[in-house]
């Protein structure tokens, strides 16, 4: 394990020698009026940074926000209804660090939390540390493992806000007050401006933000760091958190601080939940764009397409951004273990973004906060919170069986794969799975795979179900050698994953009394005949799936006339790629691959 090295911290505050005091208020997102007229007056650069300034010694990993915390940062400065309310979920997962101005500050937020009932003597830290703002996301310190899963670091990049110095300090307290390795990004070549509400991460090497961490870079930026090539930028991020694949998308024309945040969030290695305004509406078109930009040029780390969950964009009063609404978003919410905090604004839409929460990510809790009176200021709970991981992660990779089909003669298979890592070692990684239908969870030990080029894979299948077809859930549980345990998903038998089991039995649709006879033209490209044959009248469906096993939409459904019947779709909606038909009645389940070119 790589031993923490020895290192002073030096905090240096600017407010005594700035030329202009920045006032002690409620700082919006962007640069407030009196910022932008002072912007110029002020001294940058004098915050001598602590910690690191070249990158770590051995290769780093990124945290994904979906990881195991053992802390939540906020700071204490304004919006005390919704800074209570993140406390009082947050604490039930893990600990929470509220970080204030002075002792004053410190009484205070004990007394408002202690009078709406939060027990500030579970799970709650109060620091009394310099800081300008509540928006900890952007200038909070950003978790990285040394060798994966070995050490604890933390990377400190400049902040995009000249006139808060305080706040680019903030990360040096944190780290002090945990005795966590800090490494900045000050010094040129890699002096290097980011805010953590333009970054995402998935764990596994990939990041997504926006192109303002090109333009805030660039030759002639405000910021007094070198100049940068994208190419450059990518290195740095290499270096200093293993991002080795860094996705930007076009800024968007409503958001002012362009950060990600406001309308995305990874949900886990390849799902993207996405924001969504009504057509032509406010961001809406350069937001569809972005996607279908990632959708076409790249695949998620497991090598698949990118999942995408619509959310949408809910309005003010009627009104949306490029109306002079507020820029509202459920896609800015903070993962804490498992419990997911959410921003609320108005029951009529809140209801259905509770819903696709609680669909998108099963068995966790899901809670929403009313964010009316911080969302004008161009945030909410994702910008004033920072997650702080474990000290010892236990890492499970695994992508997640999407499909299995089966065919008539043939063994059920189910085939597991899953990275597990702790600094320990693994004693033991195994799979519960049950069908729907049952309550017993079963279970499967899986075995280290001998390659010393794996090491860290564990391999197994689950076991032949006979002649089911139906719904299957499972999830993973493993032990370090140090007696820690996780499983995946977090909340394990709660939302365990799923996949269907489907009878293919394409090959011997002749004997069948319901037949999807041959798909034509196929390879499609535009209007494409779906030819179904029945003996009798009979109620049924036809869907289409993607090559993943999602069901992307309902051809027909209704009843079938006896004889041969003609179904249509227009194969140009879909992407080039594969799909498959299924054709379904209370007796059975016919599928029929479909090649989109």
């Amino acid at each position: 394990m790589h031993k923490h090295l020895h290192y002073v911290f030096l905090l240096f505050l600017l407010s005594a020698q700035l030329p202009a005091q920045l006032p002690e208020t409620d700082l919006p997102r962007y640069l407030s009026e009196w910022e932008k007229s002072n912007y110029h007056k002020l001294a940058p650069g004098e915050v001598l940074e602590s910690g690191f300034t070249a990158p770590p010694s051995v290769p780093v990993r990124t945290m994904a926000e979906w990881e195991e915390l053992q802390a939540l940062v906020i700071t204490w400065r304004s919006q005390p209804a919704i800074l209570t309310e993140i406390v009082r979920a947050a604490q039930q997962e893990c600990r929470v660090i509220i970080c204030c101005n002075d002792q004053a500050t410190v009484s205070l937020a004990q007394s408002t939390l202690n009078s709406a009932g939060v027990n500030v003597n579970s799970n709650v830290t109060f620091l009394v540390v310099p800081n300008n703002s509540i928006w900890v996301r952007d200038y909070g310190p950003n978790c990285v493992y040394g060798n994966n899963v070995d050490s604890l670091y933390f990377v400190d990049w400049k902040y995009n806000r000249l006139t808060r110095p305080k706040d680019d300090t903030l990360p040096n307290s944190i780290a002090l007050h945990l005795g966590v390795p800090l490494y900045t990004t000050t010094l040129a070549p890699d002096d290097l401006v980011n805010t953590g509400g333009n970054f995402m991460s998935d764990g596994m090497g990939t990041a997504f933000a926006s192109d303002l961490i090109l333009s805030e870079n660039e030759p002639g930026n405000e910021y007094n760091v070198s100049a940068k090539t994208e190419a450059e930028i990518d290195n740095i991020f290499f270096d200093y958190m293993g991002i080795n694949r860094y996705i930007k998308m076009g800024k968007l024309p409503y958001d002012g601080i362009h950060h990600i945040d406001m309308h995305m969030k990874l949900l886990d290695e390849e799902t993207l939940l996405v924001g969504q305004y009504p057509d032509g509406v406010a961001d809406g078109p350069q937001i569809e764009a972005n996607i279908q930009y990632v959708l076409s040029q790249f695949q998620s780390s497991f090598g698949t397409p990118y999942k995408v969950i619509r959310i949408p964009m809910p309005p003010q009063s009627g009104y949306y951004p490029d109306n002079g609404g507020d820029y509202r978003t459920y896609a800015n919410a903070v993962f804490v273990n498992k419990t997911v905090l959410v921003p609320f604004y108005q029951e009529q839409y809140d209801t259905t973004a509770q819903r696709i929460w609680e669909e998108s990510l099963p068995g966790y809790k899901i809670v929403g906060i009313d964010c009316n009176a911080i969302i004008p200021s161009l945030g909410a709970i994702h910008c004033i919170t920072k997650e702080i991981g474990v000290d010892d992660p236990l890492r499970i990779v695994h992508k997640p069986v999407e499909l299995v089909f089966v065919g008539p003669n043939d063994p059920w298979k189910c085939p597991i794969v899953a990275d597990v890592q702790h600094r320990s070692g693994i004693a033991s990684v195994t799979v519960k799975y049950r069908r729907e239908t049952e309550t017993e969870w079963q279970t499967l030990a899986l075995t280290q795979v001998a390659n010393p080029d794996s090491a860290f894979f564990w391999t197994g299948e689950i076991p032949d179900q006979s002649s089911y077809y139906g719904k299957m859930l499972y999830y993973i549980d493993a032990e370090a050698n140090s007696g820690k345990s996780l499983t995946r998903p977090m909340p394990g038998p709660e939302g365990p994953w799923d996949f269907p089991v489907i009878l293919d039995v394409s090959a011997t649709h002749e004997a069948q009394d319901v037949q999807l006879l041959d798909i034509y033209p196929n390879p499609a490209r535009a209007i494409t005949l779906i030819p179904v044959s029945v003996s009798a009248k009979t109620k049924g469906s036809i869907h289409i799936f993607n090559a993943l096993g999602q069901q992307l939409g309902t051809i027909f459904q209704g009843e079938f006339p006896a004889g041969q019947s003609n179904y249509f779709i227009d194969a140009a909606r879909y992407a080039p790629g594969t799909y498959f038909v299924e054709l379904k009645t209370s007796g059975s389940s016919v599928l029929k691959k479909l090649l989109v070119r």
